[in-house]
């Protein structure tokens, strides 16, 4: 007879096991996946299409995006690592002997599946959504604003992206109206010089295009090396500066709230819907999934099954993609959603679960 605190102490370094596998996977993949949202950010700064004030709130906010790809894939690693290391050390062979079999093992597994499952849940179905839409407002207000051209009062600055050096005197707090400004582009040999009492920027109605609207001023424009210059006065004189970035809020779909998606008939937002209820789905079958291909013989390659299970995810993760993509141009009935790759999944994930709690019989004497 086993002691009756025998059980709970194995749950808990089982459990300690599997946390501190999840935890690593997810800092590794938080790192590799930042980097790259880093650079992306950094990029539209320099080009003049997002204001650098915005960049930690931005990170921030498009972060939570991954969260439903970066979470399932990070507990599928982690117990592939955590119970890899248990049969190659032969721990489970002794968890074995002592009559814990797999039904047992997946005890602490759920312990930690389940609620990884609803924070990915939670972030899919609402945070995610919540937060596109934040980004796409903040950038929208920012680009109302002289600041996110890198427009500074009493300064001469290079207009990001644009061939052209500009000054202004004053500038209202909002970054909205200016007054006494000097424009000076040159571009193939010619020059062109404007100055303006007073202006503002404006975004039009329709797309993204933003630009400096200049009142009552002068313009000079020629070739450079030559005496022939043209001087025009006007009393308004629009500037084109670098475009607004249209896709910072992602696709329309993507931030709608999941309502939303659920009473609209069109296929993008059936797909979308589907996506976001499958993403906690997936990651319990992941977990579950992972629970048998993490068996390795003791002593064997350290990681000797993770290409099998990788394999096996990188195939799961890509029909979802293309179930996604076929319910969005109506290739596939809303009704039937991405339910016929997790049906599957989930049926091999307990098939395999069921032939490994099965023993082998003893062969009888001859």
């Amino acid at each position: 007879m086993h002691d009756s605190s025998f059980l709970p102490r194995i749950d808990r370094y089982l459990l300690r096991e599997l946390i501190g596998a999840f935890f690593a996977s997810t800092v590794v993949l938080v790192l590799v996946s930042t980097s790259g949202l880093v650079t992306d950010i950094l990029g539209k700064i320099v080009r003049g299409k997002l204001p650098a004030a915005l960049l930690f709130s931005q990170l921030g906010l498009r972060s939570l995006e991954l969260l439903p790809v970066l979470l399932p894939l990070a507990l599928f690693i982690g117990v592939l690592l955590a119970y890899g290391r248990l049969y190659r050390d032969s721990e489970m062979a002794v968890l074995a002997s002592a009559g814990l079999g797999t039904k047992r093992l997946a005890r602490p597994l759920l312990m930690l599946a389940i609620p990884v499952a609803v924070a990915v849940g939670m972030t899919s179905l609402w945070l995610a959504p919540a937060a596109l839409r934040t980004s796409k407002a903040m950038v929208d207000a920012a680009n109302k604003s002289l600041l996110v051209a890198g427009l500074e009062p009493g300064r001469f600055v290079q207009i990001p992206g644009r061939d052209s050096i500009v000054y202004m005197a004053e500038m209202d707090p909002d970054g909205s109206r200016f007054r006494r400004m000097f424009v000076q582009t040159e571009r193939d040999g010619r020059i062109d010089v404007v100055t303006a009492r007073s202006g503002e920027l404006y975004q039009e109605s329709e797309g993204d295009e933003r630009y400096l609207s200049l009142s009552q001023g002068f313009r000079v424009e020629g070739e450079l090396g030559k005496d022939a210059f043209r001087i025009m006065r006007f009393e308004r004189n629009d500037i084109r500066v670098p475009d607004s970035e249209p896709t910072d809020g992602g696709r329309s779909e993507e931030r709608n709230t999941t309502p939303e998606l659920f009473r609209s008939n069109e296929p993008i937002a059936r797909a979308e819907f589907h996506w976001r209820i499958g993403t906690p789905l997936a990651t319990a079958i992941l977990a579950l999934l992972a629970l048998p291909l993490s068996r390795t013989q003791p002593r064997a390659a350290r990681y000797g099954r993770i290409l099998l299970a990788l394999v096996s995810y990188i195939v799961y993760l890509n029909l979802l993609s293309l179930g996604r993509a076929w319910l969005a141009d109506g290739s596939l009935p809303g009704w039937l959603g991405l339910w016929w790759v997790h049906g599957p999944a989930l049926g091999a994930a307990l098939w395999m679960l069921w032939r490994d709690e099965r023993l082998p019989r003893p062969r009888s004497a001859a």
